[in-house]
């Protein structure tokens, strides 16, 4: 269950953002590369959370399609899933352009 893993690093970025204030919610961007099932990471994210600013915050994961580049083509394609094969031209050489990513956008502060 990489999941676990993700979330410990997500919650030692918000330990660092927050700087010891308290947070209520937190908002990410997962890529679909990531393979992140979204039950598991609620569960990993509240067990990472525990003792943390970040204990109680919910967490708002925003799933990012996979987009590659053909290198032989130049065509650009969005799916869900990595492509085997260039849907235009049939190509094996695909540059991953985004999908992969996990990025925290934005925390929100419990009042004091």
């Amino acid at each position: 269950m990489h999941e676990l893993g993700l979330a410990t690093a997500v919650v030692g970025a918000i330990e660092q953002r927050a700087k010891g204030r308290p947070v209520a919610r937190v908002r990410l961007h997962v890529g679909r590369l990531q393979r992140v099932e979204p039950g598991s990471f609620d569960l990993s994210f509240a067990v990472a959370a525990m003792g943390t600013v970040a204990e109680g915050a919910s967490a708002e994961v925003v799933y990012e399609d996979v987009v590659v580049r053909c290198e032989s083509c130049g065509a650009q394609t969005e799916a869900t899933e990595m492509p085997p094969l260039c849907p235009g031209c049939g190509g094996a050489g695909l540059l991953v352009v985004s999908g992969d990513q996990l990025v925290l956008e934005s925390l929100e502060y419990r009042a004091p």
